[in-house]
């Protein structure tokens, strides 16, 4: 197992890419504070980690709120070693996302989530991986934030352009104090969020997209590499959807 020892936190872990993430480092062997904002579906996927349940420890909230996240780091901190490994992953996006039909309040919200929460997380973790000199911080952003979606909306878009310029931020301030810091940007992947699309792809669309567990592998190279190699961006797309 190549994270016995590591403690990490995982935001977005009640589902889809998150669980995954959560699961695989837990099955390495690190212990994981798994973050989401309903305690019954953390609950739920930590049970469903079958063997490794022990080493997940869920923890609801809503990582908009900057005062409610300060609060998570203090009881991380008293369940986890250290905190190693933080994984950016919560995100939302509207149904209504067409700029004709966005609304102010909606366009707040996917940012304030997709941008003000890792920001938040960030701040929080920062100091203490830059005190020891080390550590891995993964943000996952989407490929809409590399090229603006039209499916994905433009709140989405720019949010995770936000995200992935704010991970590329943390590795060129804070790569010379020894932190890894990476953004993944999945092309579709097959999570509970595309039940928000205008138009939900079918089951079988869902199938030939990314699976959580495709995004874990690539968070698990990530926070396994040695310290002195970095990926600082790592697209991932299924085979069959086009990315230039």
């Amino acid at each position: 197992m190549r994270l016995v020892g590591k403690g990490a936190i995982v935001t977005g872990a009640g589902s889809g890419i998150g669980e995954a993430v959560a699961r695989c480092y837990a099955e390495e062997g690190a212990e994981v504070v798994t973050v989401g904002r309903t305690l019954a579906k953390l609950e739920s996927a930590r049970q469903a980690a079958g063997e490794v349940a022990g080493r997940l420890h869920p923890y609801a909230l809503d990582v908009s709120d900057a005062e409610a996240v300060d609060a998570m780091i203090a009881w991380a901190l008293q369940r986890l070693p250290q905190v190693d490994i933080l994984v950016n992953n919560a995100g939302t996006n509207v149904p209504q996302r067409a700029l004709d039909k966005l609304s102010r309040e909606d366009f707040d919200t996917v940012v304030k989530v997709n941008v003000s929460g890792p920001f938040y997380l960030l701040s929080a973790i920062l100091p203490g991986m830059r005190e020891r000199g080390d550590g891995v911080v993964i943000t996952v952003s989407s490929t809409a934030g590399v090229r603006t979606s039209v499916v994905a909306g433009a709140s989405y878009s720019v949010s995770k352009h936000g995200a992935r310029s704010l991970s590329l931020a943390t590795h060129l301030e804070d790569g010379p104090r020894g932190i890894r810091s990476c953004v993944i940007c999945p092309g579709e992947v097959n999570t509970p969020i595309l039940d928000r699309r205008p138009v939900v792809p079918s089951d079988e669309k869902r199938a030939v997209m990314l699976q959580p567990e495709d995004v874990a592998q690539a968070a698990l190279l990530v926070a396994t590499l040695h310290p002195r190699a970095c990926i600082p961006e790592l697209v991932i797309t299924p085979t069959n959807q086009a990315f230039a």
